[in-house]
């Protein structure tokens, strides 16, 4: 028997997640994909490729490409290049889409505060780190397959 079954509750946190955040989406009128998309470029500044996106939340890249390119046409995104590549796009938050991240964000703090309830701050930290681990271990195989 593993000690932690990863998969066991995956659907269920999936199913809060999606409960937290469809309000948003049906209150912006955009989908899923998109939501998170902004989501993850307001939460990740650092990572702000369309590449970055498909690497880290593993998504396809047509689905990205897609959502991106709506994005694009609501005015909540804009791609800048740098003059040393004029290959790699950066995408870039519009003003508009402020109201978005900000009722977007506030469901991903109701999402945690559920998930989190009653654990200390010491339980959340060493949580951080085994998730911190687990990641790691998935990543490095996965890099190692063909």
């Amino acid at each position: 028997m593993l000690p932690v079954n990863p998969w066991e509750h995956q659907n269920a946190v999936k199913s809060l997640y999606t409960n937290c955040v469809e309000e948003v989406c049906t209150k912006h009128g955009i989908t899923r994909m998109e939501l998170d998309i902004l989501l993850f470029l307001a939460n990740n500044p650092c990572f702000d490729t369309a590449t970055d996106i498909i690497e880290i939340r593993y998504l396809s890249k047509s689905q990205v490409s897609a959502s991106i390119k709506l994005l694009e046409q609501r005015g909540f995104l804009h791609k800048e290049y740098s003059s040393s590549n004029r290959k790699t796009a950066h995408l870039k938050i519009n003003a508009a889409a402020n109201p978005v991240i900000s009722d977007g964000q506030a469901a991903q703090e109701t999402f945690l505060a559920i998930l989190l309830k009653g654990f200390s701050e010491e339980e959340m930290d060493f949580m951080r780190q085994y998730n911190d681990r687990i990641l790691s271990n998935i990543n490095a195989h996965l890099k190692e397959e063909p």
